[in-house]
């Protein structure tokens, strides 16, 4: 799970600054490293480290990295993953020049291709998807580099979005399932590259449109092309980024994440009802739901969970003992609101039960009479190979205990999931989505990784 971000300025303006703020806008895809590169008259200049963005560009440095086409990449990875080689935008030279790779999204071919480049003498630095992918760019290069992208993505398997940059252009490719999302802005004449629509609100841009599944874009000259890849499949828009990962001022693929959560949350008001006295939300990303919950249950909805806004996301924490500290300190209690009542709860998910149970540890304390959870979403089952990088399936609560086992695991009064009929319901009845992590039915099956 990654954020990237990528510009082309048409009127030469130094870039980095501007990047630096979408990256912010983004740093809720990825906490453990954010890195940019530069074009600056064709050679790249970058920088990256582990941390948050704001950790890891100063002033100095964004002075430094000066240009006029430019990526950047915040980061989320597994504990062994974690460090600064792994961290991008990937920088690589070889015969036809240099590239700059930023990704987000997972290949379930990576191990074969990467034993197979070993095979041949290739020597890797890291142990991320982009390095493979850069290689196989490079085999390919002869002459084209569109062709060399082309023919690279039709050799990877899985999700993926790419932003790349070469010393005269700007490309952004999205996988032919849509998988992951890209989307195109405009400042001025410049173009911009996002994963979400969030961050082009932020540097004060307007956004043009979503990047098709099997799409590919070239920004050359200030002009922007489109050039197909692969045959579009079936859309399979991640549901998991709906409801939990996008930030809900985002659009993607047309969709007001706000709207869709809300909906969700009435949806779940109606199959979950509960007599309480005022609907509360996980925050953050239980927060709309939770509204939508109190307007069609006519509970009032109020405060519960005040949250330290200097803590990250506890799901996306890489260790345990990472995610029980970040609990313990990312969220405080307003006993004043809770104290003596039947506490509603809405969250988006439970996955592994960790934040869940520690919550209703700390409602009770503060003097809640009851705490009925209710979940805007399914229960998560199954693992996800295609890069929301959900824990293995022996750490996920639902897939080996029952709802009313959930429920004592917790200590909740009552737990009520939504139904995936109702999720997609909320999201427009349409079947663009994959439910892989609710189902088990993936577009894209597991191979080696």
């Amino acid at each position: 799970m990654s954020g990237i971000i990528g510009i082309y300025s048409k009127d030469h303006r130094d870039i980095s600054k501007i990047m630096y703020y979408g990256l912010y806008a983004l740093q809720h895809r990825g906490q453990e490293s954010a890195g940019i590169a530069v074009n600056n008259n064709g050679y790249i200049d970058y920088y990256k480290d582990l941390g948050l963005a704001y950790e890891v560009f100063s002033k100095e440095v964004l002075n430094r990295l000066r240009g006029n086409i430019g990526i950047g990449h915040v980061r989320y990875s597994n504990e062994s993953e974690t460090t600064t080689i792994n961290a991008e935008p990937l920088v690589v030279g070889y015969k036809q020049g240099a590239l700059a790779l930023a990704y987000d999204g997972s290949l379930v071919n990576f191990l074969e291709l990467r034993e197979d480049m070993q095979d041949k003498g290739v020597i890797f630095q890291s142990s991320i998807d982009t390095e493979v992918i850069a290689n196989l760019i490079a085999r390919y290069h002869k002459d084209d580099i569109e062709q060399a992208i082309i023919k690279a993505v039709r050799d990877i398997k899985g999700s993926y979005v790419l932003v790349i940059m070469t010393n005269d252009r700007l490309i952004g490719v999205r996988d032919p399932y849509g998988l992951k999302p890209l989307c195109i802005g405009k400042l001025g004449n410049d173009y911009i590259l996002s994963s979400e629509t969030c961050a082009f609100d932020t540097i004060g841009a307007k956004f043009v449109r979503d990047v098709e599944p099997g799409e590919m874009v070239v920004i050359i000259d200030g002009e922007i092309k489109s050039v197909r890849t692969k045959e579009a499949e079936a859309k399979n828009i991640c549901l998991f980024e709906i409801i939990y990962f996008a930030r809900p001022d985002s659009k993607l693929d047309g969709k007001s994440i706000y709207l869709l959560r809300r909906e969700a949350g009435r949806n779940l008001a109606k199959e979950c009802p509960a007599d309480g006295d005022i609907v509360i939300s996980a925050p953050d990303s239980g927060t709309v739901a939770a509204i939508g919950y109190a307007e069609e249950s006519g509970i009032p909805y109020d405060e519960g969970l005040i949250k330290n806004r200097y803590v990250g996301r506890t799901f996306i924490q890489p260790t345990q003992e990472l995610r029980e500290q970040g609990v313990r300190i990312k969220l405080n209690v307003l006993k004043e609101n809770v104290e003596g009542k039947r506490v509603i709860i809405v969250d988006d998910s439970i996955v592994r039960g960790t934040t869940m149970t520690r919550i209703i540890e700390m409602l009770k304390n503060a003097g809640a009479k009851e705490v009925h959870v209710r979940i805007s979403a399914p229960p998560v089952k199954y693992p996800c190979h295609l890069g929301m990088h959900t824990p293995k399936k022996e750490s996920l609560v639902a897939a080996s205990k029952t709802v009313e086992e959930i429920k004592e695991t917790i200590g909740a009064d009552s737990l009520c999931y939504l139904s995936l009929e109702g999720l997609l319901e909320a999201a427009g009845r349409e079947e663009i989505y994959c439910t892989g992590c609710f189902s088990g039915n993936y577009p894209v099956e597991k191979e080696n990784k």
